[in-house]
């Protein structure tokens, strides 16, 4: 029953906002009674937190399955870009900047587990590029994960829509992938852009 409440509050918070849902919502989403949520939740901001990290979860899964299929490095990229816009494709407005908004102490102890699952799947991806000779092979690797990641986060702390940070966050991709590119790497990049104007 856990796991089912915090799925649909999961949901719910996604498509509706944090703030907006009620745990009185939840239980008439659910026809369970509010009861039956406060046993096992004794406040929103506890849910909020147990369904945050479930899809902190899901998003790294879905990356671990994506790293696991043998794209190039820039593919990856943009494979995993539309595995964060077919998660969030129901969120009206930006869960990150609304969590930073609304309930800044979620906000925080989330973040942290965040970052490092980031930084990593950062650094990994431009190791990958420079071994397959798509990436400049002089980088400077932990900045160039720094820049990345200071851009990504810094698009969805501070846009409240989730259609625009997504738009924003495919820009500072374009841009991370051009600052670190080889000639061969520039080609890759202009034919995944090329795809997803197709797609659009």
């Amino acid at each position: 029953m856990k796991d089912k409440i915090i799925n649909k509050a999961k949901e719910m918070f996604l498509r509706l906002g944090f703030k907006s849902i009620t745990m009185d919502d939840i239980a008439c989403e659910m026809c369970i009674s509010k009861k039956t949520i406060y046993k096992y939740f004794s406040n929103k901001d506890i849910l909020i937190e147990e369904s945050v990290q479930m899809v902190h979860k899901e998003i790294h899964e879905t990356i671990n399955t994506i790293v696991a299929q043998n794209f190039n490095a820039i593919e990856e990229n943009f494979e995993i870009r539309r595995m964060f816009k077919e998660m969030f494709k129901s969120a009206e407005s930006s869960p990150i900047y609304q969590l930073k908004k609304h309930y800044p102490e979620i906000y925080e102890k989330v973040l942290s587990m965040q970052v490092s699952v980031c930084e990593e799947c950062f650094r990994d991806n431009i190791i990958k590029g420079i071994n397959e000779g798509l990436y400049r092979k002089d980088l400077d690797i932990e900045n160039y994960v720094k820049f990345y990641y200071t851009l990504i986060f810094n698009i969805n702390e501070n846009t409240m829509l989730e259609k625009d940070a997504q738009e924003l966050e495919l820009k500072a991709l374009e841009y991370h992938i051009r600052a670190m590119a080889s000639l061969a790497g520039i080609v890759e990049l202009e034919k995944q852009l090329e795809t997803q104007i197709l797609n659009h």
